[in-house]
C-alpha cells in the first residue's frame, strides 16, 4: 500500500450511532480509495452479506445530527440517498467484497483500530473500578483527591468554538 493511514485518522472516523461503534459509507470508501456510490454498489450487490448487525442505513434525522455535530452544511448537490454505516462486523466483510489488495490492507488497520479503542475503553473501566476500592479503604480526608482523578477520568467537554479571524497573541 503507498500511503499509510495512521490509526488516529481511522479512530476519529469511528462513530457511536444505536449503540455501536461504526464508520461511515464516504469515510470507507476515502480509506479505500473508491468512491462511495462503488462501494455502496458492491454491498449492493452482495446484500445477503450485510445483515442488519453489520450495516444499516441512517435515518433523516440522524444524518442532520451528524451535520450539526460536525458543523458541516447541506451544501449544493452531495448524497442524494441517505449514508449507511458499517459495524466492525461489516467493515470485516467489505473486504471481501470489494476484493483489492488496498481493501484488504486498509480493512487489517481498521481491525487494529477498532481492538484498539477496546482495550482503551477496557482500562478506563478497571481504572474506575480501581479508583472505588481505593476510595472504600481509604478515609474522606482523600475524597478530594479521588473527586480530582475522576474528573481528569470523564471526557473533555468541548468549548464554544470561536467564529472569525482571531489574531494570534
Amino acid at each position: 500500500m503507498s500511503t499509510v493511514i495512521a490509526t488516529e485518522q481511522i479512530e476519529q472516523k469511528i462513530l457511536l450511532i444505536h449503540g455501536h461503534k461504526v464508520m461511515l459509507d464516504s469515510d470507507l470508501a476515502e480509506l479505500y480509495g473508491v468512491q462511495t456510490k462503488a462501494l455502496t454498489r458492491a454491498v449492493k450487490r452482495n446484500l445477503d452479506r450485510f445483515p442488519g448487525d453489520f450495516m444499516f442505513q441512517l435515518t433523516p434525522d440522524e444524518v442532520e445530527d451528524l451535520r450539526r455535530q460536525f458543523g458541516t452544511s447541506k451544501g449544493r448537490g452531495g448524497r442524494r440517498y441517505l449514508p449507511y454505516v458499517f459495524t466492525e462486523q461489516g467493515i470485516a466483510m467489505l473486504s471481501s467484497v470489494l476484493r483489492s489488495k488496498r481493501a484488504v490492507q486498509v480493512n487489517i488497520m481498521i481491525m487494529r483500530a477498532f481492538v484498539r479503542l477496546r482495550e482503551m475503553i477496557a482500562s478506563h473501566k478497571d481504572l474506575a473500578r480501581r479508583l472505588a476500592e481505593l476510595e472504600k479503604k481509604y478515609d474522606s480526608q482523600f475524597k478530594v483527591v479521588f473527586d480530582a482523578i475522576r474528573q481528569l477520568m470523564e471526557p473533555a467537554k468541548p468549548g464554544p468554538r470561536r467564529i472569525g479571524f482571531h489574531a494570534r497573541r
